[in-house]
């Protein structure tokens, strides 16, 4: 099929690809990267310290969440500049992965913009910014991350869950029964990790716990007390030590105490063959395959004797299961459909 020709705005809080943290920035690198090995022309709209095999505008010097940046002033310079270009008519599709600030440019862009919602947010958060996704709905076409996260008000063109490239994530040899479970994420209330930590000791087994400090108030009172030989918090981790750390686990604990729009870090874990044990809230279910890839629970109490059952699981026909179904080729396949339909309806 012909190439398309894709402005793709990226947010600016940390660089495409993201260093660790950054699952919004991580999602649009990887679909990036897909869509120009599939022979697109893509042009990524980013902060400083990004990087692509596609065509890179850097619009902010550096990411906001790494340094300091008054936010307004850069994030509208990064639309500024990306709008600019959309509208000399160099690009054939808009791709947004910046939330709401995007859609007042639609009505003016001489072709159509693809939205990406990340997330609406808790509810007091999701009815706050509504009414300007209520107000754009016939000018953008608005993709969900998962149904779960579909509101009754908005209208959406597609459903298209993340992906990841694959070589990236390679699938770990079995770690034996000695090993370790995980937690990877934000040490925030939402996220989990002091639950995850109490269920991996009433089961009997070590756990260790990787991510950024979110919420420093709850570490420092919720999970360092908890934290002991048999539960380490290691911090941060980067680069391919992501997928070594979750490769090395029994299983990730994704006990999350919200309605989760979608959950990167359960298709990294599941596409290395680790298993993942999540409550079922947000968009759980359609992540996780019970008894293939992992097992949902409906109580914190539950937890253990899932834990239990994991030998249950083939490692490798988790893999195989996840890497068929989130795969990097797969996303850029179906955004690809769907500009087609935008461009050409």
């Amino acid at each position: 099929m012909t190439p398309l020709r894709i402005c793709m705005i990226a947010p600016i809080a940390w660089s495409c690809p993201p260093r660790g943290y950054g699952p919004w920035e991580a999602a649009t690198s990887t679909l990036t990267e897909a869509l120009v090995a599939r022979g697109h022309d893509v042009t990524l709209f980013a902060a400083g310290g990004s990087a692509t095999a596609g065509t890179l505008r850097v619009t902010a010097p550096h990411p906001y969440e790494e340094a300091p940046l008054d936010v307004k002033v850069w994030e509208a310079l990064h639309l500024g500049t990306a709008m600019a270009a959309a509208a000399g008519g160099v690009f054939e599709v808009i791709h947004a992965q910046c939330d709401f600030p995007a859609l007042p440019y639609a009505h003016f862009l001489p072709v159509p913009m693809v939205v990406t919602l990340h997330g609406l947010g808790p509810p007091a958060t999701r009815d706050a910014v509504l009414p300007i996704w209520r107000a754009y709905m016939d000018a953008a076409h608005y993709v969900a991350i998962s149904q779960s996260d579909r509101h009754s008000d908005l209208r959406y063109a597609a459903t298209i869950h993340h992906g990841l490239d694959l070589d990236a994530w390679p699938v770990a040899p079995d770690p034996g029964p000695d090993a370790p479970l995980a937690f990877f994420g934000r040490s925030h209330p939402e996220k989990g990790p002091a639950a995850a930590i109490d269920a991996a000791r009433t089961a009997g087994l070590p756990i260790r716990l990787a991510g950024i400090v979110a919420d420093r108030a709850y570490h420092a009172t919720q999970v360092k007390p908890r934290l002991g030989a048999d539960a380490i918090w290691v911090g941060t981790v980067e680069g391919a030590g992501r997928a070594r750390f979750l490769g090395a686990a029994k299983s990730l604990l994704h006990l999350i105490a919200f309605d989760e729009p979608f959950g990167l870090s359960v298709i990294e874990a599941m596409v290395c063959g680790t298993p993942v044990i999540a409550l079922r809230r947000g968009s759980m279910p359609e992540l996780i395959e019970e008894g293939v890839t992992g097992y949902l629970v409906d109580r914190l109490e539950d937890v253990p004797g899932a834990i239990g059952r994991l030998s249950r699981i083939d490692r490798a026909a988790c893999a195989a299961r996840a890497r068929a179904r989130f795969g990097a080729d797969v996303m850029a396949r179906t955004y690809e459909a769907l500009y087609r339909t935008v461009i050409r309806p």
